[in-house]
């Protein structure tokens, strides 16, 4: 059966499940069940069409920043009823926004103008693209008339070659379209928005600025929703890759399960979850698949992250003698510096196309969630693994009580962030300490949970925030971002009020880039302090709802949290907490020390 990308009713606003169809699938933009409709002259425009494409497929919010190349661009993409404009303050955060909208709503949609946009973007996109999320950057673009020709336009390094901003995009995007005539605008447009979402990867599209305004016959109908034929299973392959797996678990004594970050964009989280349920295996989560499984399940044990896992996960995990990872990604990261103590032999690696069992046999053409669900009509339950963590789990304790006004410690505050957890919040955790300080917290059903660990890009949390946010307005955000972080994209808190986002910030103050310290510490991971309150009340200029508070206590912590869930519910609250500037996790004292080994390696011998 297809599958049909259109609006809301197939793009849920959900945390966890992506609006995506695999890759290689067929296109077809004709469907005999949908009636097409006449639009009127006037909106039969190039950029009426890119609107309501967007809108089809689930975007209601664009974020852009204004440049003369896309400006008549812009005034047709708000023309569109179901469409909103979000101003960003630069490209960057604009990316940033696209990709915490994608997390949430499936796709997100960035407009930038030609080549200073774009190169500006560029390192969000790749950021998007290397957490699999599809993104649609609209780039306004050169007029048609100057292709071809020898003329040196503004917004350019100075030569008569336009193809600078094209090129740069063609290593993170997978598919790039310049519109420049009307006559192949149509295609273009279709090609590179339904490759997007069957890849589930970033796209490209430039549209030269003279165009976006001009009426084309090919725009005189509504657009027909898109039906995207997916990928297939190979029966035989899918059958053979089964029965291996089966016998090479069934063999086990105790075996294990590991959900990674590509469940996501195999879409493929409820059929491994139906799997746990069947096999009676303990089920944990990689790092950057945290928030994908539902962390209530009675046989979760944690997040496995070799030596910084969850107490109890990583000894259950490294001790068993068989296990199967679920959309894995064994980076130097996840890895904690290449030191994990796994074996090959014993794996079973599930890709979103690909099972590999042991040190053989592979299986290709096998989709993920296909395979997930036959596995798990076969498997003979075998709970022995899950008992033994049973047995070894002792609950871990409390921080230290406080004494009156000491000074606030980071682990006192991320017991009260877990105390306002519910299935109406979200969490979102910008690259630092915060990485760890989050991965403990315990996920209530239903509360959202983001990080960007592979591509890691420290400030990526605020622009995320906003694009998270504008996406599930029904959610209240809580952003756990530090300094260092903040001081790289800070202003598009403003644009939060803008649109009345009632996110909670903790920006946790210590002084300076604290993960690379733990890394290889030396003067310039000493940033300059800022005054992170009267900043954001400047931001705020009283227009709009925000409110900001600084605590150095757990007594003013409480009273701050009591405030922002109470009285301040409906605002954006900004809560500076002061900490001591070596108060770390003990996750990435070790994960820290780890890391700068596997960096400090010496070369090979030549």
């Amino acid at each position: 059966m297809d599958t049909k990308i259109g609006a809301l009713d197939a793009c849920p606003h959900t945390s966890t499940d992506l609006c995506t169809v695999p890759s290689n699938g067929a296109v077809s933009t004709i469907q005999s069940s949908t009636p097409s409709t006449i639009v009127t002259p006037s909106d039969a425009t190039l950029g009426r069409h890119l609107a309501r494409r967007l809108v089809q497929i689930g975007v209601t919010d664009i974020f852009s920043v204004p440049g003369d190349f896309n400006l008549t661009l812009l005034d047709h993409l708000i023309a569109e009823p179901g469409l909103t404009n979000v101003g960003c303050c630069n490209e960057l955060n604009a990316g940033y926004a696209a990709d915490g909208y994608a997390r949430s709503r499936g796709v997100g949609a960035c407009v930038v103008t030609f080549t200073v946009g774009g190169l500006s973007v560029l390192n969000a996109i790749a950021g998007a693209y290397s957490e699999n999320l599809p993104l649609i950057c609209i780039v306004g673009g050169p007029n048609s008339n100057d292709y071809g020709t020898n003329r040196i336009l503004h917004h350019t390094i100075g030569l008569p070659d336009f193809s600078q901003e094209l090129r740069c995009f063609q290593t993170v995007t997978c598919y790039q379209a310049v519109v420049n005539n009307l006559e192949d605008a149509h295609e273009l447009i279709d090609t590179a928005i339904s490759t997007s979402l069957k890849e589930s990867k970033p796209v490209y599209i430039s549209i030269s600025c003279n165009l976006a305004g001009v009426p084309h016959p090919t725009f005189s109908r509504e657009p027909v929703p898109f039906s995207l034929n997916p990928r297939l299973s190979n029966k035989m392959g899918l059958e053979a890759a089964v029965e291996a797996a089966a016998g090479f678990l069934d063999k086990a004594v105790k075996p294990v399960l590991v959900g990674g970050p590509k469940l996501r964009v195999a879409n493929a989280t409820d059929a491994f979850v139906e799997l746990a349920d069947a096999c009676g295996y303990p089920l944990a989560v990689m790092p950057s698949a945290k928030g994908l499984v539902p962390e209530h399940h009675p046989h979760f044990i944690g997040t496995y992250w070799g030596a910084v896992s969850t107490p109890f996960c990583a000894e259950i995990v490294e001790s068993a003698d068989a296990y199967l990872f679920a959309g894995p990604i064994f980076n130097d990261y996840s890895s904690v510096g290449y030191s994990l103590l796994l074996k090959k032999e014993k794996a079973i690696i599930v890709q979103p196309d690909r099972v590999v069992i042991g040190n053989g046999p592979a299986f290709g053409c096998i989709l993920m969630k296909d395979f997930l669900t036959a596995l798990g009509k076969r498997l003979k339950r075998n709970t022995t693994a899950y008992e033994n963590y049973h047995r070894i789990f002792v609950p871990e304790g409390h921080p230290l009580k406080s004494a009156p006004k000491e000074p606030l410690r980071v682990n006192v505050l991320f017991q009260h962030i877990q105390n306002m957890l519910s299935s109406e919040t979200a969490v979102i955790a910008e690259t630092g300490d915060s990485w760890f300080n989050c991965q403990k917290l315990k996920l209530p059903r239903g509360c959202g949970y983001e990080f960007q660990m592979q591509y890691g890009s420290i400030g990526w949390s605020v622009g995320a925030t906003l694009g998270y946010a504008q996406a599930v307005p029904e959610k209240r955000v809580i952003a756990c971002i530090g300094d260092g972080s903040f001081q790289v994209t800070a202003q598009d808190v403003s644009t939060m009020i803008r649109y009345g986002q009632r996110t909670i910030i903790f920006l946790i103050n210590n002084g300076g880039y604290t993960i690379e310290v733990e890394i290889h510490d030396g003067p310039y991971n000493v940033i300059k302090n800022w005054n992170y309150t009267g900043l954001v009340d400047a931001l705020h200029n009283g227009e709009g709802k925000c409110w900001t508070t600084k605590v150095h206590c757990e007594e003013e912590l409480i009273e701050a949290i009591n405030t922002a869930t109470g009285d301040k519910k409906d605002n954006l609250c900004f809560i500076e907490v002061v900490v001591h500037k070596d108060d770390t996790s003990k996750e990435l004292l070790e994960w820290g020390s780890r890391v700068s080994a596997a960096n400090s390696r010496p070369p090979n011998p030549q």
